[in-house]
C-alpha cells in the first residue's frame, strides 16, 4: 500500500492542502479495488520515468492527480466527471486559465488513451496510466484480480466477454504507448501480458 510519506511528498503538486486532502479520499473510497491511490502512485511515477517527453510536466502531474478523481464502475462518464472536478477545483484554487484547461484536456483524454502525434502531454499521461500493462507476470496477475474485483457485481461470463472485448481492443491498437521510453520499455511485454490474459478468456 503507499505510505503516507508516498502522499505528502506528492501532495506538493497540488495548490491547496484542502485539495489534497479530498483527492486522497476519493482515490480512498471502499469500492476502489484497482483504481486506487496505489494506481495513483504508479501514474505518478511513471509520468515522472517519462516527465523528459512532456511539454509541461506540471499539467501532466495534475492530470494525473484528477485522471480517476470520479470513479465508479456503473458510470460511463468517469473522466468527464473527473475532468469537470479538476476544472471546477483548479479554477476555484487560482490557476491560470490555459493550465486548467490543459488539465482537463488530459484527463478526458485517457479515456481513449489515443493522444495525436504531437500531443507531448497527453502521450505522458496516456502511458503513464497503462503502465501496468507492462508489469511482471506477478504484477500483471495482480492488477487483474483487482480489475475483477472492482467489477464484482458482474458474474464471470459477463466480466469474461466485457474483459476479452477490452483485451482484443487493446492488442488491435498500432501503438499501446506513445512515447519513445514507453513504447521502447512496455510495449512488448504490455502485449505479451495482454495476449495471455486473453487466452484465458
Amino acid at each position: 500500500m503507499v505510505s503516507e510519506t508516498w502522499a505528502a511528498r506528492w501532495e506538493t503538486i497540488l495548490p491547496a492542502p484542502a485539495l489534497a486532502l479530498d483527492l486522497l479520499a476519493r482515490y480512498r473510497e471502499p469500492s476502489r479495488r484497482y483504481h486506487d491511490l496505489d494506481h495513483l502512485a504508479q501514474v505518478l511515477t511513471a509520468v515522472t520515468a517519462l516527465r523528459a517527453e512532456s511539454a509541461d510536466i506540471h499539467a501532466v502531474q495534475l492530470g494525473a492527480w484528477f485522471h480517476d478523481a470520479v470513479y465508479d464502475v456503473h458510470r460511463q462518464d468517469n473522466e468527464e466527471q473527473s475532468a469537470r472536478l479538476a476544472e471546477h477545483t483548479l479554477t476555484t484554487a487560482g490557476l491560470d486559465h490555459a493550465l486548467v484547461a490543459e488539465v482537463s484536456r488530459l484527463v478526458r483524454l485517457t479515456e481513449s488513451h489515443d493522444p495525436e502525434p504531437h500531443d507531448a502531454n497527453g502521450a505522458v499521461l496516456c502511458d503513464a496510466d497503462l503502465a501496468v500493462l507492462a508489469s511482471d507476470p506477478a504484477g500483471y496477475a495482480a492488477y487483474v484480480v483487482k480489475v475483477r474485483a472492482e467489477y464484482a457485481h458482474l458474474d464471470d461470463a459477463c466480466f469474461a466477454s466485457g474483459r476479452a472485448a477490452v483485451l482484443r481492443h487493446l492488442l488491435g491498437l498500432t501503438r499501446l504507448f506513445h512515447t519513445m521510453a514507453g513504447h521502447e520499455r512496455w510495449e512488448a511485454r504490455a502485449r505479451a501480458n495482454l495476449a495471455a490474459e486473453l487466452a484465458t478468456r
